[in-house]
C-alpha cells in the first residue's frame, strides 16, 4: 500500500484497520482511511471492493467487527446512523431519501423540523415553517444554488439534479464535521453533474471535508484532493490527481498495477 502524502495534521475522521465480515464473505480486511480538514477524499474501486461497507462503517450504518474510528483525534463508536449524524457526519446516498410530496424547505429539515416558539410549538407542536424556509433559502444561496430559490416547490416537481442539490444542501446545513456523498452524479446528465461538482467545490471552500464515492473517473480527478483506492476489501493505495493518472488509478483498482 502506497500513500503519496505525509500528513502531520490531525484527521477530521480516521479509520484504523477496520474489519467487517458477513459469514465467510470479507467486506473489509484491515482498511484504514484518513480525511483531513477542508479536503475532498474520493473513494474508488470495482464492485465488491468494499466501498459501500467502508462508508457504512464510517457513518454508523454498520458496526465493524474490528478496528477503530476517531473524530478530531478522539475515539468514537457509532451504533446507528443517528449517532454519526449527531456527531456531525451527514451522508447523501444514491437513493437521496427525499420526500417527493414535501417542498424544498421541508425536505431540508426532514427529521429536524423546527417548532414555533412558546406554547404553539411545545404544546400544539406547530412547525415554524417561516424560519425553516428562510434558513433553507439562505443555505441554498450560500452554496450558489440559483435554480432553487423558490423553497416552496414540491420535490416531485424538480429535476434529478435539483433533487440532488437539495440533498447536498441539507447535508451541508447539518454536516458540521463531514459530508459523505455516495455516487452523487450517477443518474445525472452532463449539465446537472457539473452543478453537483461545483457544489462539492463550494463545500471545500467552506472548509467542510467531503468523502466522495464515485465510479466516474473524470469527476473524481476534477474535484478530489486525494483518492483512496479499494481493492478486494483492502486499501490498495492512496494517490493524488497530481501523482497518478486516471489510467494509473484504474490499473491499481483492477490489480494490473501496484502503487
Amino acid at each position: 500500500m502506497s500513500d503519496t502524502t505525509t500528513e502531520t495534521r490531525t484527521p477530521v475522521l480516521a479509520a484504523k484497520r477496520l474489519v467487517k465480515t458477513y459469514g465467510h464473505v470479507v467486506g473489509l480486511d484491515g482498511v484504514s482511511l484518513e480525511l483531513y480538514p477542508g479536503e475532498v477524499l474520493a473513494i474508488i474501486g470495482d464492485n465488491g471492493a468494499g466501498k459501500t461497507t467502508l462508508i457504512k462503517c464510517l457513518t454508523g450504518a454498520e458496526i465493524p467487527d474490528e478496528g477503530e474510528l476517531s473524530l478530531d483525534g478522539k475515539p468514537v463508536h457509532f451504533r446507528r446512523p443517528q449517532d454519526a449524524r449527531e456527531a456531525g457526519i451527514e451522508t447523501v446516498y444514491q437513493s437521496l431519501a427525499v420526500s417527493p410530496a414535501l417542498d424544498v424547505a421541508a425536505n431540508m429539515y426532514l427529521g429536524r423540523e423546527l417548532r414555533r416558539p412558546g406554547i404553539l410549538g411545545s404544546t400544539f407542536r406547530m412547525l415554524d415553517t417561516k424560519t425553516m424556509r428562510k434558513n433553507a433559502r439562505a443555505e441554498l444561496t450560500e452554496l450558489g444554488i440559483s435554480t432553487l430559490q423558490d423553497v416552496t416547490v414540491p420535490i416531485e416537481n424538480l429535476s434529478g439534479g435539483q433533487r440532488q442539490a437539495v440533498a447536498v444542501a441539507r447535508a451541508a446545513a447539518f454536516g458540521s464535521k463531514v459530508v459523505v456523498l455516495d455516487e452523487p452524479t450517477a443518474a445525472l446528465g452532463v449539465r446537472e453533474s457539473n452543478q453537483v461538482l461545483e457544489l462539492i467545490k463550494r463545500l471545500r471552500e467552506r472548509g467542510v471535508p467531503v468523502i466522495l464515492i464515485s465510479h466516474n473517473m473524470p469527476h473524481v480527478f476534477e474535484v478530489a484532493d486525494r483518492i483512496h483506492i479499494q481493492r478486494l476489501g483492502k486499501r490498495a493505495a492512496t494517490i493524488t490527481p497530481q501523482s497518478h493518472s486516471m489510467t494509473d488509478a484504474v490499473a491499481i483498482m483492477t490489480g494490473a498495477q501496484v502503487a
